[in-house]
């Protein structure tokens, strides 16, 4: 279950020596021996150094690379697709999941992930999971401080004293080596390949209920996993569209489908699970080939079997060829979450993100046994906290994690594993590789110490980043000394909830924000300052309807509670003015907003008030926002 300093190389990607074109003879080597001739031949060394290194471009590595780089720390991105998003991109096509699965509560993710979700909202109407990718990528490109490098596999990880002081990735595509030295690194690959090959402490399969007193746990422990899963896309045409599937694809009938719901057949299917059962690292070529013998068996029955008669016009239009992962490595942290804290929603003191989504687990069969059940969810009651101690690595000292690689247990992890949830953890370890880096402290130092953490959680908490009892307390934050007052207000939305603390509805019975009626002109929100204050930096909360579930999906039933586009609460376009010793000055003037947590910068300037007129909303007949901060601040740096 647990492997201490496992002898670990195993380059993810290398299958072969016609990789290369090198003269060099690669043929029967092992996956370093090539990449070491490689070295020797055609191949570039090129040599980096910085203060991050993120291996992974799913949604935990796009969030931790975007948080640590806007931060101000030096941040490369190495992904082994050309594509950015992971499970969630336009080759897997699984859509990001999290806290929205506690229907009626307001707690989809917020931060960087939300700011995701909303793009894409607005930006790809036409629902294209390829558009979806370039969003994710132009958000990495557009910061200065990133250096992605695509289609580059982690193949080395060198270690001293018990920190990381190396890595090595090789991209084929443009014959480049690259030795990357970082101050700190994060494992957001999944399958923890980076901490395995570190020697980090790993823990793999299901632990007993004797483990940790966890009711969900097997009785005996195994090495059995949830698998991997296989999706498709269908489109509907004018005529009767035939199908015949390959002389390979399996059979099914009708009671294979007891336990499985055929509902909806453009996108398909979650459980068309297998793998729990193998190595669903090492097996990984022959389980890809199980799972098409699988997946066009389905197809297969679900046109031919006389079942589906809404899917005669259906024909495929898409079929994955990369599994989307559920399980694998989990690396140990200084803490394992267990199933009472997700259940018993424990609220730690060293909290950096949330999670919501049921304790889902899958039996390690799959499609391979359709007798059994394809999952068993216990649904939560509300919102859990997820500990930065669980996010960094016990005995690699500058390694941190983020995804379903973290510090959990097989049972927790049925919670944590999903998508958004992922997300949450990358930012949260972005921000604090940047925090320490800024203060020269290692993980362990952050976790463990109750002031540098409520610094950090005030830090996160200020970039949007969900966590539970977290106020806003920034004594920098000159907001804070402001009076407010508004044009007007309604009785569930005083203009003093704008600086109560708190930015988002956290079912508490108090709304958390200034509302005020859109009919009959443009109602304004004013801070006033006792005297003038100098300020270069406003930033505002919008409300963006965060009850409700928002992702990119192939299943068209997942959009019956979704708004497409710009969400209707939020505020579009809106003017900030200053009242200055030269009277009144526009700071910004913004239109066509859909962000939630948007930023103004400008000349550092002395006010006596700032005054937020709304002009219009995307819908609602309420202007609504959250929060106002105002900042004196080094703006290249927060």
């Amino acid at each position: 279950m647990e492997a201490k300093r496992r002898d670990f190389l195993k380059a993810a990607g290398l299958t072969s020596g016609a990789f290369f074109t090198s003269p060099v003879s690669l043929f029967g080597k092992s996956p370093v021996e090539q990449a070491r001739a490689a070295e020797k031949s055609v191949y570039q060394v090129k040599k980096y150094d910085t203060d991050f290194l993120v291996a992974g471009g799913g949604m935990a590595g796009v969030c931790a690379a975007i948080s640590a780089a806007r931060n101000g720390a030096k941040v490369i991105l190495i992904q082994d697709r050309s594509r950015l998003g992971g499970n969630a991109s336009s080759e897997i096509r699984m859509h990001v999941c999290g806290a929205t699965a506690l229907k009626g509560q307001p707690w989809r993710e917020t931060g960087i992930m939300e700011e995701l979700f909303l793009t894409e909202a607005a930006e790809n109407p036409q629902r294209s999971f390829e558009i979806w990718d370039f969003i994710m990528y132009d958000k990495v490109f557009s910061e200065p401080n990133i250096t992605l490098l695509l289609d580059t596999v982690l193949y080395e990880t060198e270690v001293a004293g018990g920190e990381i002081k190396k890595a090595k990735a090789i991209c084929s595509q443009t014959e480049e080596i690259y030795e990357i030295k970082a101050k700190y690194y994060a494992d957001c690959t999944g399958d923890a390949t980076m901490a395995a090959q570190a020697g980090a402490d790993f823990m793999r399969g299901r632990e007993d209920k004797a483990r940790w007193g966890e009711s969900l746990a097997v009785d005996v422990a195994d090495n059995k996993s949830m698998g991997n899963s296989l999706l498709f896309m269908s489109s509907k045409h004018g005529k009767p569209m035939p199908y015949t599937p390959p002389v390979w694809a399996k059979k099914y009938t009708k009671k294979d489908f007891i336990h499985r719901n055929i509902r909806g057949v453009e996108y398909g299917y979650w459980w068309l699970e297998l793998g729990g059962l193998v190595d669903i690292i090492q097996d990984g070529q022959a389980l890809r080939h199980d799972l098409l013998v699988t997946l066009f068996g389905v197809w297969d029955y679900i046109k031919n079997s006389g079942n589906h008669p809404e899917a005669e016009n259906m024909a495929l239009s898409w079929v994955g060829m990369i599994p989307g992962k559920r399980e694998s490595r989990r690396v140990v942290g200084d803490y394992i979450m267990k199933q009472d804290d997700i259940q018993n929603a424990k609220i730690f003191p060293d909290r950096v993100a949330y999670g919501g989504w049921p304790l889902d687990d899958h039996p390690p069969e799959g499609m391979s046994s359709t007798d059994m059940v394809p999952y068993i969810s216990i649904p939560l009651k509300g919102p859990y906290s997820i500990p930065f101690r669980s996010l960094y690595s016990k005995n690699i000292k500058n390694l941190l994690m983020a995804g379903r690689n973290v510090s959990v247990s097989h049972v927790a992890l049925s919670s944590t594993r999903v998508m958004a949830t992922c997300a949450m953890m990358g930012q949260a370890v972005g921000t604090g590789v940047a925090y320490c880096v800024k203060n020269g402290i290692l993980p362990t130092k952050l976790g463990n110490d109750s002031s540098h953490m409520s610094r950090f959680q005030q830090q996160l908490l200020r970039q949007d980043q969900g966590m539970l009892g977290v106020k806003n307390v920034d004594n920098k934050d000159l907001a804070r000394k402001a009076i407010v007052k508004a044009s007007s207000e309604t009785k569930a939305g005083a203009a003093a909830n704008v600086l109560d603390g708190t930015n988002r509805d956290i079912q508490d019975g108090t709304s958390h924000q200034w509302q005020a009626e859109m009919k009959g002109g443009e109602p304004w929100l004013e801070l006033s300052f006792g005297q003038p204050v100098r300020m270069n930096k406003v930033q505002l909360t919008f409300d963006t309807g965060s009850h409700r579930r928002l992702m990119l999906s192939g299943d068209d039933s997942v959009y019956n509670i979704q708004e497409r586009g710009p969400q209707p609460e939020t505020v579009a376009d809106y003017v900030i003015e200053a009242n200055t010793k030269n009277g009144n000055q526009v700071l910004a003037q913004i239109e066509n907003n859909y962000l939630r947590r948007v930023e103004h910068i400008f000349e550092p300037t002395e006010v006596k008030s700032i005054r937020i007129k709304v002009q219009r909303t995307n819908g609602d007949a309420l202007a609504r926002i959250f929060e106002v901060r105002c900042y004196l601040e080094d703006i290249q740096r927060i």
